[in-house]
């Protein structure tokens, strides 16, 4: 990918991606590798067109910097298309059931003849291997988070039921996974000349995030119970209610504690004597009393005195934004966390967030929002070796183009 001056940009400058994946987890893998500059090629169902589309503007940010085409990849010819593709590519990127390419003749081995040092991320909610009867099943974010446990420890208790945490957590996470794993394997195919198979399960993903719930979990048999807002430790609600809204307050740090002590009027009272680190429901009275006060402040002031006067007493404190909040915040607006484009298929102005992280020396750009159906086949095909006639009849035989959106 080349900025709007035709000078290629970012630390992915000499990456070349085919992603013939669709919906969110695989497709913001590889828009992370896009907004870096690599060569993105989207490839999408002559078929059925991405899901994704169902959300034009979310498209438009999901899928920027990423060339779209279109092609019928099970089809003989289809096949050959993806070859001459993937030829000179690093990364293939799918998101299928499980076994779906296998079972169309495109596994690994046969893919590795067109490209021996092609990297392979098959992305999918259950794996490759395992339990035959996963392997083929449907999944969705919230699938992936019930069946990871994810879902189990959040929300409020009985008799609520388990919150699926919003949006696409799973699927965004699960796209991270992917994303570092290619890069590496890639690394390693650039030293080797052998290419590598990885198995990303989404619901794998968020198995490996739950940090001191899994490993108390499995090793001492507890089920933590679900919590809401509450942390596992401290006594205090985390969320407060203020006058006009709510803000979050994580109340930990020996220097933020005693500042509140003393805020609160609670220096003198021997539950709060030493040094303090937390609230902790270990020490019922002493907890009563400072969530007692906590509440009662909080329900006294705005949003913003709480946020300025705990803030400057190094208390870790944040209003519940909303997104007019986001965009009016000068923190926001300073670093530049959402920038606007022009989408291409409908020429409005698209805002959305800017690339994340940061990149000092070669920092990533937005070159253009994600691309109408079938946008870049033929320039594609032609970057490929296809001549005008064999473009024209693939598209007459329907191994390319399909129905527009």
């Amino acid at each position: 990918m080349k900025d709007a001056d035709g000078q290629p940009f970012g630390n992915l400058q000499d990456l070349k991606v085919v992603n013939a994946s669709s919906v969110v987890a695989g497709p913001f893998m590889c828009g992370l590798f896009a907004e870096q500059g690599a060569d993105v090629v989207q490839v999408e169902n002559t078929r059925v067109p991405d899901m994704y589309r169902l959300w034009p503007q979310s498209w438009s940010t999901e899928r920027r910097n990423q060339r779209s085409m279109s092609l019928d990849i099970p089809s003989e010819r289809g096949r050959q298309v993806l070859f001459r593709l993937l030829a000179d590519a690093d990364i293939l990127v799918e998101s299928s059931k499980g076994g779906t390419w296998a079972g169309w003749g495109l596994t690994d081995e046969v893919l590795w003849e067109a490209n021996p040092r092609l990297v392979i991320v098959h992305i999918s909610g259950f794996g490759l291997t395992g339990d035959p009867a996963y392997l083929r099943r449907a999944s969705f974010d919230s699938i992936g988070q019930a069946f990871s446990g994810y879902l189990a420890i959040n929300g409020f208790p009985d008799p609520l039921p388990p919150y699926v945490t919003k949006p696409y957590t799973g699927d965004f996470v699960t796209g991270l996974f992917g994303a570092w794993s290619a890069l590496a394997a890639v690394l390693r195919a650039r030293q080797t000349g052998q290419g590598e198979s990885i198995d990303v399960a989404q619901f794998e993903s968020l198995v490996r995030l739950q940090a001191s719930y899994l490993t108390d979990g499995l090793n001492k048999g507890l089920q933590p119970p679900r919590m809401g807002n509450l942390d596992t430790y401290g006594a205090c609600n985390g969320t407060e209610r203020c006058s006009d809204g709510w803000v979050f307050i994580a109340v930990g740090g020996a220097t933020a504690v005693r500042n509140m002590i003393r805020l609160f009027g609670l220096e003198g009272d021997p539950d709060f004597d030493g040094v303090i680190q937390s609230i902790s429901r270990d020490k019922p009275e002493r907890a009563r009393k400072f969530v007692e006060q906590l509440e009662a402040y909080c329900a006294a002031r705005t949003v913003a005195e709480v946020d300025a006067e705990l803030g400057a007493l190094g208390v870790a404190v944040s209003p519940v934004m909303t997104y007019q909040m986001m965009r009016e915040h000068p923190h926001y607006r300073q670093r530049g966390v959402f920038e606007s484009w022009q989408d291409l298929e409908t020429g409005e102005q698209v805002t959305g967030a800017a690339p994340v992280p940061r990149f000092r020396n070669n920092p990533s750009k937005t070159v253009r929002g994600g691309a109408p159906r079938d946008f870049d086949t033929d320039t594609v095909l032609a970057e490929h070796g296809f001549s005008a006639d064999e473009i024209s009849a693939l598209r007459a035989d329907g191994v390319v183009g399909g129905p527009a959106v």
